[in-house]
């Protein structure tokens, strides 16, 4: 690995602190109306008042349907939305206050891996200059020891590193999902905000992301906010699980506590309506999901 990956991270806590402490946090959306002025009649409360911590090299799985606001709570401890209220710790430091200079320095150490693997990688960047950006947008590095660190991440994450002068459109979304990847560790990050990493892919190249992404947590040492709407997805990749509805933490617990004795009736929905390769038992859970059925809130 490159200079950027072989030391322990910058990010440091005191004692026993988590790496990340979110308190209270919300984010509202205004609504607005009026014929004649353009005034607020309302807000769209997308995060209402959730709390959360993770800790280093831990994964928290945020879950919930679309619309619960799982990745507006992901947006807004990256600060890429301010927060309406609320608190936002790393490593000891308050993002939300933090001015545009600081919070440019601790990005170092937050990355992201987006959702969509098509229209997160810029069509008209090659690979190389994908996975190498950050270098460059934080001065690290010259040209050639960046190009250098791109063909050493690429192999990292098991992409052929010989196609570093080919672009995105030339791969499938499970290349193009690990070239996300490998940009997300160019600047030895401490936590990555995973936000539905493989919803887009097909299931067989779902479980070669997961465990790519889990040996690069072992290998580096790496927490996730796991954030996804499948719960079967979640609990293999966390450590704990958070189940959110219409902006709040439902329920919160060991990933396996969750998914074998969910308390919620809403955790209980969700499960009700994971697919399992028995037709038997899938009836049964239909019936399961139809006693439910007033608890899951209609996508948005």
């Amino acid at each position: 690995m490159s200079e950027q990956m072989d030391g322990a991270s910058r990010a440091s806590t005191n004692g026993n602190e988590p790496l990340l402490v979110v308190k209270n946090l919300k984010k509202y959306f205004p609504i607005k109306g009026g014929a004649i002025l353009d005034r607020t009649v309302d807000y769209v409360r997308a995060v209402d008042d959730v709390s959360f911590t993770v800790r280093a090299g831990e994964t928290l799985g945020l879950v919930g349907e679309s619309g619960s606001g799982k990745t507006t709570t992901g947006y807004c401890v990256l600060q890429l939305l301010k927060p309406t209220e609320g608190s936002v710790r790393f490593a000891g430091k308050e993002l939300t206050t933090m001015s545009r200079g600081d919070m440019r320095a601790v990005r170092r150490d937050m990355q992201i891996v987006f959702q969509d693997p098509y229209a997160s990688l810029n069509p008209r960047m090659t690979v190389g200059d994908i996975v190498s950006e950050p270098l460059l947008v934080h001065k690290i590095g010259n040209r050639k020891s960046r190009r250098s660190s791109a063909e050493r991440l690429l192999e990292v994450v098991g992409f052929n590193p010989d196609f570093i002068n080919r672009y995105p459109h030339e791969f499938s979304g499970g290349q193009r999902q690990r070239i996300g990847i490998a940009r997300a560790l160019a600047l030895n990050p401490s936590l990555i905000v995973c936000d539905e990493p493989v919803s887009a892919l097909d299931i067989s190249i779902q479980a070669q992301i997961l465990n790519l992404l889990k040996d690069l947590q072992n290998e580096f040492g790496l927490a996730y906010l796991f954030v996804a709407h499948d719960l079967a997805v979640v609990r293999t990749m966390s450590d704990r699980i958070a189940v959110m509805n219409s902006g709040k933490i439902v329920e919160e617990g060991p990933a396996e506590r969750v998914y074998t004795n969910p308390t919620d009736p809403y955790t209980q929905a969700l499960l009700a309506a994971v697919p399992i390769p028995n037709p038997r038992r899938m009836q049964e859970r239909r019936a399961e999901r139809r006693k439910h059925k007033d608890v899951l809130a209609e996508p948005v």
